[in-house]
Formats: structure tokens, sequence, C-alpha cells
């Protein structure tokens, strides 16, 4: 294998490598964004079970069980 031919094989596997962090980059950032939109979606659930429980609690009676 020559200088040339090592040379060019490196800038081969160099051009190959940086499409490759381009593409993960790209997943990455999709990835983030969905991560986002369900951390809101979570947080607008906890609220509103949170908001439920509250309401339903005064309802339920504090009563021994029946085997004390």
């Amino acid at each position: 294998m020559t200088t040339d031919d090592r040379q060019t094989a490196l800038e081969i596997r160099s051009a190959e490598q940086e499409k490759a962090i381009e593409e993960l980059s790209g997943q990455i950032a999709e990835q983030w964004k969905v991560i986002e939109r369900l951390q809101h979606k979570l947080n607008a659930l906890t609220e509103r079970f949170l908001e439920l429980e509250e309401q339903s609690a005064g309802e339920i009676p504090v009563t021994k069980p029946p085997h004390w």
C-alpha cells in the first residue's frame, strides 16, 4: 500500500466518520425533542393526578380496619 493509497483510505474513513457523527447528532436532537415533550406531558399528568387526589381525599372516611 502506497502513501497515496493510505492517505486516500484515511480521507475516506474520516469522511465516513464525519457523516456518522452528523447523523448521530441529528438523532440525538430529535430524541431530545421527544424527551422534552414527554417530560411536559408527564408533568401535566402528575399535576392533574395530584389535583384529583386532593379532590377525592376528603370524601373517604378514615376508619379502623375490621381486625383492630
